[in-house]
């Protein structure tokens, strides 16, 4: 298939800039993914499509807080540092801008002086090896001098950084959020466990990558970005549980698919596993894990785009996208929610 396949036009002014209050108050559009039949509902009501001993997935990462500003030691100028992966216990793969600014061998100081950074290495996409020198926790010093790191397309400044968290965000490591989990509330998650479903978690650390944008005319020759995940012993025992006595996986996001599919793909069935993954999924793949998918709606030609058709059928999806455009959805990751399923 060709990435112009994957396109649709999408107005500006539908692409949400902030996030909904309360959080469960987005709106769904739920797509029968055998018919591609659409309706239209509030996130909080996807409590009716679920059935007792079905299990819900959640990728449980935290988003950290990626960008800061600082200046360099020698020239004051001006430096933006965004955080990619953790090298080691000091050493962090970073994008700096602008990169003529970071050469090898040049240091860095930001916020207060509690954080600074030498250049040791720079790789050949462009991005740069980082040593931090700090005190104590280095999640903690990052935590206030850190910016979240917020799409190119959300302009307007996050007021609060915990709306780019799912409200169940535990492991640090990711560089942005697993938007479909923004959606759900602590509240909403118990009206879950109250009819008879499961909850388990995954851990996937979304790379920036998640945002590149396919530039391959065929999609077949495009390359994925490669993300860390693991996937627990309880988990696996829910998911293979839940298989046994009849019951369906819901995914929350592409993140979560990825892992489980990943998973099932590299070991042949759903079991502990930890590792790296860049598995590119789109139509015609043949889904081994997850029964249904609960996202938000995606960027035209994108990976994330052609993964939802996979699922759901190249035709049902992009007519489910032309039905959010006329009805005005929010898109993309503030924007509102889909659930994918079969009725």
């Amino acid at each position: 298939m060709k990435r112009s396949d994957f396109f649709y036009d999408l107005p500006k002014e539908l692409i949400a800039q902030t996030p909904v209050e309360p959080r469960d108050s987005s709106r769904m559009l739920v797509i029968d993914r055998e018919t591609g039949e659409c309706s239209h509902r509030i996130f909080r009501d996807v409590t009716e499509y679920f059935r007792e001993g079905d299990c819900l997935i959640l990728n449980n990462t935290k988003v950290l807080p990626a960008r800061m500003y600082g200046t360099r030691t020698d020239t004051g100028s001006v430096v933006e540092f965004l955080l990619l992966s953790r090298k080691n216990n000091d050493t962090w793969e970073v994008i700096t801008g602008p990169g003529k600014k970071a050469r090898v061998g040049h240091s860095f100081t930001f916020g207060d002086g509690s954080l600074t950074a030498e250049i040791i290495e720079v790789l050949p996409d462009g991005n740069r090896i980082a040593k931090f020198g700090f005190e104590g926790n280095f999640y903690e010093v990052i935590d206030k001098i850190g910016e979240m790191p917020l799409p190119h397309y959300i302009t307007e400044k996050l007021e609060d950084k915990d709306r780019y968290q799912t409200v169940y965000a535990e492991n640090e490591g990711s560089a942005a959020a697993p938007t479909a989990g923004l959606h759900f509330t602590p509240e909403l998650m118990d009206k879950i466990r109250e009819k008879g479903v499961e909850i388990g978690f995954v851990t996937l650390h979304v790379g920036l990558g998640t945002f590149r944008p396919v530039k391959a005319d065929d999609i077949k020759d495009h390359h994925m970005h490669s993300e860390h995940y693991y996937l627990p012993a309880e988990t696996a025992e829910l998911i293979n549980r839940t298989k046994a006595n009849g019951g369906r996986v819901f995914a929350v996001g592409t993140t979560c698919c990825r892992t489980l599919e990943s998973v099932a793909t590299f070991t042949g069935e759903i079991r502990e596993a930890e590792g790296d993954t860049d598995i590119f999924i789109y139509p015609g793949y043949e889904f081994k894990c997850i029964d249904c998918l609960i996202t938000n709606f995606h960027l035209p030609e994108s990976t994330l785009i052609m993964l939802v058709s996979a699922f759901c059928g190249y035709e049902n999806t992009m007519n489910a996208y032309k039905i959010a455009v006329e009805e005005k959805y929010r898109f993309f990751s503030f924007g509102d929610a889909c659930l994918i399923c079969k009725n």
